[in-house]
């Protein structure tokens, strides 16, 4: 358990949040630039101090103004991968990683090195001195030496902002693993919707110093405080369904969402996973009887819930498909034409299908040699 109550003044800006985050997986800082996620992040190391606040990790107080309690950056156990992956240029890979055991001298080891390596594909990187290594690899020996410090908060401040589209693609399925695998508390700090998409599993959504909501994925990606900060294109739900059946002879496997099932690719999907799927707003067709003769794999029934103007000239309609909500954006002239309302059946016809990675948590492969 994190609990957070933070206030800082710095220039103009001024910060004042409370927040709390109650079990591992990844809790990620989303806002735009300047609304204070590294700030908090910061004040969380302890590398800046705080006005006033306080903040308790599990039973530990790291920081109490009222007690004058202020514990120290290298006490707090709180490992920290900065947006450059910080390496010392002196060692090589094993010699950065190894650093990072040697800070742990007075807690037991929880996560080994061998394991931390194998997890974070490191072992052919042992021997290279780090002028030798791509961005992506650098951030992956930051993420290692991080881990090996035996901390227990990760705090990451965008971590792939300094990374190309490529090695960005690269180092995403290795957070995802630290985050199912090692069952370790990480704050994660991006202004980019995707990254949360892939890895986040509840989101603390900022706007000039303060926290405007907080919420698991799908909650949050239907609030329209976000709309402000992603626009128009990337509006729509988040669901999280279940592959139900994989049908090879038609490359399509069927996930349930809510009452619904989805045809998606088969890709690497395994009967029983649970992921995440992004479907938006935009790629959504409504028709008010059940069409026919088209090249459309989806087409969901579901009810009207109800119907928002949205200028321009737009309507947000939102469709219940029994346990989840879609949301479709059409013109008005269409919503008009169709007579469209409230409780009205309604068939969805879905154009694009984006899948986000899978559900946490997930089955812990690594788990037992952990503990």
């Amino acid at each position: 358990m994190l609990t957070v109550e933070l206030t800082k003044q710095q220039g103009d800006f001024s910060l004042s949040v409370q927040f709390k985050m109650t079990d591992s997986g990844v809790m990620a800082l989303f806002g735009r630039s300047g609304c204070g996620k590294s700030t908090i992040v910061n004040l969380l190391a302890g590398l800046v101090s705080a006005d006033s606040g306080y903040i308790k990790l599990d039973d530990n107080v790291l920081l109490d103004t009222t007690r004058r309690i202020n514990q120290p950056p290298e006490h707090r156990r709180i490992g920290y991968v900065f947006q450059d992956a910080r390496l010392f240029p002196h060692y090589n890979v094993e010699g950065n990683l190894r650093y990072g055991l040697q800070r742990n001298k007075q807690h037991s080891v929880r996560f080994q090195f061998d394991t931390v390596v194998q997890l974070l594909g490191l072992t052919p990187l042992l021997l290279r001195h780090t002028q030798h290594l791509s961005g992506g690899e650098k951030q992956r020996v930051a993420l290692g030496r991080a881990l090996l410090s035996q901390p227990r908060l990760l705090l990451l401040d965008e971590p792939l902002a300094s990374l190309d589209g490529v090695h960005r693609e690269e180092l995403l399925p290795y957070l995802a693993e630290i985050r199912d695998e090692l069952n370790i508390p990480m704050i994660y700090v991006s202004h980019q919707f995707d990254e949360l998409l892939h890895l986040a599993t509840e989101v603390l959504l900022l706007q000039h110093g303060q926290v405007i909501t907080q919420g698991d994925l799908p909650a949050i990606s239907r609030r329209p405080e976000l709309r402000s900060l992603i626009g128009n294109d990337a509006l729509g739900v988040v669901i999280e369904g279940q592959v139900q059946t994989i049908d090879h002879p038609s490359g399509l496997a069927q996930l349930a969402i809510g009452d619904a099932i989805l045809n998606v690719n088969i890709g690497t999907l395994q009967t029983g996973q649970r992921l995440r799927v992004q479907l938006l707003a935009r790629d959504l067709i409504l028709a008010t009887s059940m069409p026919h003769g088209l090249s459309v794999r989806n087409i969901i029934r579901g009810s009207i819930v109800s119907l928002t103007p949205d200028e321009p000239y737009a309507v947000l309609v939102n469709i219940d498909i029994g346990g989840a909500t879609l949301v479709a954006r059409i013109t008005t002239v269409a919503a008009s034409e169709l007579h469209l309302r409230s409780g009205l059946p309604i068939w969805v016809l879905v154009k694009t299908v984006t899948l986000r990675g899978h559900v946490y948590p997930s089955i812990n492969r690594l788990q037992q040699q952990l503990t």
